[in-house]
């Protein structure tokens, strides 16, 4: 069960947390609970914020930061435990971590440097400090648990620290070594999710909302039944419901189709996170730790053939479009991959791309944000060389369409692009793997919603099935 951090930012949140693990503990023959946890909602950021400060040397905004991080998490000890000795023994706990984490902070501030290693080391001081709370309270209600951070569970990763990757083999065999021994003993583990460590011992961390990805690949190595991925949310939805309101909750969807949807933006499961548990058919379950009567989302490794051909529509916003061209590129071999070398370097992610066969221009969709590096790096590498022109459209949308029921049905991408024409919608540039399970298109951002609108309602998505 891995828990996010809206599910931790307040004494009765985690109190509700309590009642959910131990609601499963009481039903029938007891299940094996092993308990993922993020770090409170905003804390992430918070410390994010401050490495800014660290690398400009501001000494001044390390004695603030300590302060408003040790409030915090002393607030959520004293609200969530009631027992006095268990209340002082997480005090206690939480006071030396912080000490910890404030010399840290002092050393980092003297050299003003943040380096990708410094930074996994002090992001992963949120779930520590949230571990021994939680591990607490269970111990409050007489629910037996102990506290482990990713490293000390033994999740081993290479050294690409910020978005590092597990090895699966070593980590099967320690997190195994570890936590079966404790699960036989009904001790429930509580593991901070996000964290692990490299073959040299250094902090490392898996990418933004790791901690989903923590629990898959501990559901692999422990061979679990069920992964529960709790947090505020009903689960995945046939769209975002800011845009589309009658938008509903997908019951069940497989493995593929969930993959498509996170790597198109759903942003309420790590895009890495089905990995570890695909290959071992384990089913993932999201859930809404605050309605429980709403039976969530089962990602599943069937597809499930129903009457909705298509299940979900995605928009990611804030993005931008670039077009390079030349006749020297036609029939060059490496053009491309030379292309895409340059933007690598540079740390820019390509997120579509699409070429015609006569290979005079390549389109690229990138963030907004990396526009500025892209356009640099490709001016000063490629441009009057290996490309010709280089052609920018900014505030761009890519709109994704997605479903199994797509595969080997004739005329959805007709039905698609009649639909949006209808309602005076221009596409940009458009893009479909072999799969068939998505196909993606990219319009001006100002047409987004009434795109997304229009789709939602051609495949019927606002009635149930």
């Amino acid at each position: 069960m891995k828990f996010g951090g809206s599910v931790l930012d307040s004494p009765l949140k985690i109190k509700k947390l309590v009642e959910i693990v131990k609601s499963f503990e009481n039903n029938g023959d007891a299940p094996e609970i092993v308990c993922v946890i993020s770090a409170a909602y905003g804390v992430t950021d918070k410390i994010l914020s401050l490495s800014d400060s660290l690398a400009r040397g501001d000494k001044k905004a390390i004695e603030a930061f300590i302060d408003e991080m040790t409030s915090i998490h002393l607030d959520l000890v004293q609200g969530s435990i009631n027992n006095p000795a268990l209340q002082q023994e997480s005090k206690k706990t939480v006071l030396s971590i912080m000490r910890e984490f404030q010399a840290i902070l002092e050393g980092l501030v003297l050299i003003a440097e943040i380096t990708p290693r410094s930074l996994d080391h002090i992001l992963s001081f949120g779930e520590r400090l949230m571990a021994p709370i939680v591990s607490y309270s269970f111990k409050d209600q007489n629910l037996d648990s102990n506290y482990f951070t990713g490293k000390e569970i033994g999740i081993v990763t290479d050294s690409n620290f910020g978005e590092a990757s597990p090895l699966m083999d070593t980590t099967k065999f320690r997190v195994n070594a570890k936590l079966v021994p404790m699960l036989q003993k009904d001790v429930i583990p509580v593991v901070t999710g996000y964290i692990a460590a490299d073959q040299h011992d250094h902090v490392t961390t898996l990418g933004r909302s790791g901690s989903d990805y923590s629990a898959t690949i501990i559901a692999y190595c422990v061979n679990a039944d069920v992964v529960y991925l709790w947090s505020d949310v009903d689960g995945l939805m046939t769209a975002d419901p800011t845009i589309v309101k009658d938008a509903r909750v997908l019951s069940e969807i497989s493995y593929s189709e969930a993959a498509e949807m996170v790597l198109f933006g759903a942003k309420y499961i790590h895009p890495r996170a089905l990995e570890p548990v695909m290959d071992s058919n384990i089913p993932i379950r999201i859930r809404n730790a605050f309605n429980l009567n709403h039976q969530g989302t089962t990602i599943t490794p069937m597809l499930k053939i129903s009457d909705k051909i298509v299940k979900s529509i995605i928009a990611i916003r804030n993005t931008a479009l670039i077009d390079v061209s030349g006749g020297g590129m036609v029939g060059a071999p490496g053009t491309a991959a030379s292309i895409f070398e340059t933007l690598a370097k540079n740390k820019v992610n390509i997120m579509m791309i699409s070429q015609g066969p006569s290979e005079s221009s390549i389109s690229m969709i990138l963030k907004q944000d990396d526009l500025g590096k892209a356009i640099t790096s490709l001016e000063l590498k490629l441009l009057g060389k290996v490309i010709k022109h280089l052609n920018v459209l900014e505030n761009v949308s890519i709109v994704t369409v997605v479903g199994s029921g797509m595969r080997g049905i004739k005329g959805i991408a007709g039905r698609i692009f009649t639909s949006i024409a209808k309602n005076d919608v221009n596409v940009i540039m458009i893009a479909q793997g072999s799969s068939e399970l998505n196909l993606a298109f990219v319009v001006n951002d100002i047409d987004c919603e009434k795109a997304v609108k229009t789709l939602h309602q051609e495949f019927g998505l606002n009635k149930s099935s």
